[in-house]
């Protein structure tokens, strides 16, 4: 036996060192072979390799080959020896070869020449996908990027992975990959190779069983599962309630409960329980969505109290062909309180304190989540314990809870404290503002070198940079560098720029008017001190964080307007305090389009020019989101045969107005875009000087042409919005607002003018309403300027003045997040809202309100702002009409604020 072996393993070393040297002729080789007797394999033999050369290669470089294998010219090497066995190894181990020898051509003396004779492996030339739409096989394309590569079975096979997972994470388990290659005689030594992909059905979830539970309804937790849903299953529901109702449900159970001793009241129950749609959550299974909703159960658990709790056993099992069920089985574990909480490290805050900022007392049930934000940061409160000390410096502070006693169901917890040294500000640097000039970007910047560390001043940072809205709010990075020893920081805020400048092109319907045209340019990050500099132009000059806005709308004759505004949001460069100019000019023409004769004649004209100069600064009280801002607009009305479309009983005058305007402001909210959480509130007044009172020959009797020659008024304008994120989402906001106005007049004398009132309904935008010389009010679910008193009189003898003096409005949205993209941030949004507007203090009613709501969706795209398209119900008719208003359409450009 012993002997047997001996002989194989001879046998088989012979072959092996045969294979990998060999005496003779290649088949590319033309010199004569040396004779096979002059070697000698038992007893190998010392040779100086005096030539080296590769042959077979077609896209590969000689050179690069040869020195790959290892051997070189002048090496000394035995044949047969392990020199050559090692240069067969790497040869191979590249992957880039097919098939290799080495070969002796020639031997003289001491010296050997050696051949390497290779045949590459072909590469692949072409790769294409079948059975899939355009977009997945672009998404694929970038996937599996093997074009060029060599064809081995492993890349194929990571391709064939990739392509499985691609659909899976879309909720397609059983997709088929086939692989097909073919030659290509196109190319040398290429490969053409097509994935023909059956996705077959998307399997999707029938049914989620929870067992264990008793502490927590079934209901609540499959909410925990919110990437995990089940499928609505309609038809099974009703044939199994219309059954329970008139017969036996025992045949039926099994389908739900597992079991055939159901009752018709346990099935009707459990139908009743669960019968719920499922239209926003898709029931498509994805494997690491299942796996993170079950830590989001067990989290769940942990926050109500079940510290213990855990998944025992969950399976995945098939339903039928395209939909599978889901068994977890869970134990609830006792649910558990604090009691006793201590603190241990800490010198500069006591117990009391520490215990009154943690916020949770004894008694109070236990809740993981709770605990780790009330100690480390709760950012919608910002008022935790960590806040105590790093708001002070302490940037290397820690707290670890430690359950040091577990008795019952109480948990005694020690908060173990390390507080460190207390932290310089070191250098604060700003990284990534290519366009915009490093002052507009450290401007904003609250915390500062040769301050103590701050954690609040950091994360107000982060805000006032993302309302800019020069950079993607969602990649504002600060990258801290502390040093221990020294007690200092560096702070780089790592920004990435997208483009904010806007380009408006747009259409509206202007009733009467027809269609009118808007091209608007806004230019958010101007600068006025590069203009002779032609590098910072982008396409105009830029880098300095001013604002320019161009604009003009216009349908021909009918109705044009103008305007152009700079604004300067750090007058003086010190502080931010915003220096703003604007021009306006804008005109409605009455033009005959219904006479032959006079075809195209200017039959009236109501013109607005004004200009407004305004300086806005930032206060600290009483608190430091507060602005003031105050301005001065003269504004010239010209009107020719159009005065008693406002009510008055002239048809042609000028008036002049020349007002005051204040406006007080809070705004803390976290995004311009898509605000999570925050408010803003406005109050603005705008007051004319009482001309009434300071010229005597004005009175009671004093024609409209005499009264209103400079326009008295006093115009008082309240507006709240409020984001409060909901269900621990930050895709889901809800928002609140409210809006009021008020026009006034300083006495009887003039009254309130028929000009600057409220015009209410539908968009709210002025290009759609044209509504000059009045305040644009929009109520989805009703038409444009419907709710307006003095609509359907307008422009009669003795008419109302057209619009109102006191209107209010309400509003509730439900928005979700689609998509953060900044180069296209995509929202929904449901909404209700109501408000009214009334001609007179007399006729005021807050309860009496025009009710709406509706869906509708948003997206913004840096070039071209905020569009919206809105379908509303109104539920109320409008004045004048006995109907409701029904639905409507509505678009929308730009941030509608009213």
């Amino acid at each position: 036996m012993k002997r047997s072996l001996l002989i194989l393993f001879c046998l088989v070393w012979t072959s092996s060192a045969m294979a990998q040297i060999r005496l003779g002729q290649s088949r590319y080789a033309s010199s004569k072979p040396v004779n096979i007797l002059e070697l000698n394999y038992q007893k190998p033999q010392s040779y100086r390799i005096a030539e080296i050369k590769a042959v077979g290669l077609t896209t590969l470089d000689e050179i690069a080959i040869i020195s790959l294998s290892g051997l070189k010219v002048d090496d000394t090497i035995e044949v047969p020896g392990e020199s050559i066995s090692n240069a067969l190894k790497k040869l191979w181990g590249q992957g880039i070869i097919g098939d290799v020898k080495i070969l002796v051509t020639k031997v003289e003396g001491d010296d050997i020449y050696l051949l390497l004779d290779l045949t590459e492996r072909p590469r692949f030339s072409r790769v294409e996908f079948s059975g899939m739409n355009k977009t997945q096989e672009s998404e694929l394309r970038d996937k599996v990027n093997i074009r060029g590569r060599v064809v081995r079975d492993d890349v194929l096979n990571s391709a064939k992975r990739t392509i499985e997972k691609y659909y899976l994470d879309k909720g397609y388990l059983n997709t088929d990959v086939k692989i097909l290659q073919e030659r290509d005689t196109t190319l040398p030594n290429s490969v053409k190779l097509r994935f023909d992909v059956d996705m077959k059905s998307k399997v999707r979830i029938n049914a989620i069983n929870i067992y264990g539970n008793e502490e927590i309804a079934d209901t609540k937790v499959k909410k925990k599962l919110k990437k995990t849903k089940e499928h609505a299953r309609v038809s099974i529901f009703k044939d199994l309630y219309s059954r329970a109702l008139d017969a036996d449900a025992s045949d039926y159970a099994n389908t739900i409960f597992h079991t055939d001793s159901a009752s018709n009241e346990d099935v009707k129950s459990y139908i009743n329980k669960n019968f719920k749609l499922n239209f926003f959550n898709g029931s498509k299974y994805i494997p690491k969505e299942y796996a993170n909703d079950k830590n989001s159960v067990i989290n769940f658990y942990n926050s109500k109290g079940f510290r213990d709790a855990e998944i025992l056993e969950d399976s995945v099992y098939n339903f039928n062909e395209d939909k599978i069920n889901i068994d977890i089985e869970i134990e609830e574990g006792r649910k558990y309180y604090y009691r006793n909480i201590s603190f241990t490290g800490n010198y500069i805050h006591p117990d009391p304190v520490l215990l009154a900022k943690l916020g949770i007392q004894k008694g109070d049930v236990y809740n993981k989540e709770l605990l780790d934000k009330r100690l480390n940061y709760d950012p919608q409160k910002g008022d935790d314990v960590s806040s105590l000390y790093q708001d002070d410096g302490y940037l290397f502070f820690s707290i670890d809870p430690v359950e040091v006693n577990v008795a019952g169901d109480s948990i005694d917890l020690e908060m173990r404290i390390f507080e460190g040294p207390q932290v310089t500000v070191n250098s604060v640097n700003i990284k990534g503002n290519e366009r915009t000039s490093d002052h507009v970007v450290m401007r904003e910047i609250r915390i500062l070198p040769g301050q103590k560390f701050n954690r609040s001043l950091l994360v107000r940072t982060i805000r006032e940079l993302s309302t800019l809205g020069y950079f993607d709010p969602e990649k504002i990075n600060p990258d801290l560098r502390p040093n221990f020893e020294a007690a200092t920081v560096d702070i780089t805020f790592e920004l990435e720029e997208r483009p904010n400048d806007q380009i408006e092109l747009s259409g509206g319907w202007g009733g009467f008017y027809g269609f009118v045209g808007t091209v608007g340019l806004v230019f958010n990050n101007f600068s006025i001190k590069n203009i002779g500099d032609f590098s910072k132009w982008d396409p105009l000059p830029v880098g300095d964080g001013q604002k320019l806005s161009l604009r003009v709308q216009a349908n021909g004759r009918s109705f044009q307007n103008y305007s152009i505004s700079l604004t300067e949001p750090w007058f003086g460069g010190k502080k931010p305090q915003a220096l703003s100019f604007s021009f306006n000019h804008s005109v409605q023409r009455q033009v005959d389009f219904f006479n032959q004769t006079n075809f195209g004649n200017e039959l009236g004209f109501f013109k607005i020019t004004g200009v407004t100069l305004g300086l806005a600064k930032r206060v600290t009280w009483p608190d430091d989101y507060f602005s003031i801002s105050n301005s001065i607009q003269f504004q010239i009305y010209e009107f020719d045969q159009f005065g008693t479309s406002f009510g008055l009983s002239y048809p042609t005058g000028t008036s002049n107005s020349l007002t005051f305007n204040n406006t007080i402001a809070r705004n803390n909210v976290d995004n311009p875009t898509f605000p999570r959480f925050g408010s803003n509130i406005i109050l603005s007044t705008s007051l004319t000087p009482p001309y009434s009172s300071l010229n005597k020959n004005i009175d009671g009797e004093s024609t409209d042409q005499e009264k209103y020659k400079w326009l008295e008024y006093h115009k008082w304008m309240f507006d709240a919005s409020i984001y409060t994120p909901l269900f621990g989402s930050s895709k889901f906001v809800a928002s609140a607002r409210a809006h009021m106005g008020f026009l006034g007049s300083y006495g009887n004398k003039i009254g309130i003018i028929p000009l600057e009132r409220f015009v209410m309904g539908g968009d709210g935008m002025t290009f759609n309403n044209f509504a000059l010389g009045q305040e644009i009010i929009g109520l989805r679910g009703y038409e444009n300027q419907s709710i307006t008193p003095g609509r359907d009189t307008r422009g009669q003898e003795d008419a109302d003045p057209y619009g109102g003096i006191v209107y209010n409005k309400y509003v509730m949205e439900l928005r979700f997040l689609v998509s953060p993209n900044p180069s296209a941030t995509i929202f929904l949004l449901g909404f209700a809202e109501a408000g009214n507007n009334w001609g007179s203090y007399a006729d005021f009613n807050p309860y009496d309100l025009k009710k709406s709501a509706g869906v509708g969706a948003r997206i913004f795209m840096p070039a071209f702002g905020l569009l919206g398209v809105d379908w509303g119900y109104g539920f109320d008719a409008i004045p004048g009409t006995t109907e409701r208003s029904g639905a409507q359409f509505h678009f929308t450009i730009g941030q509608q604020f009213r």
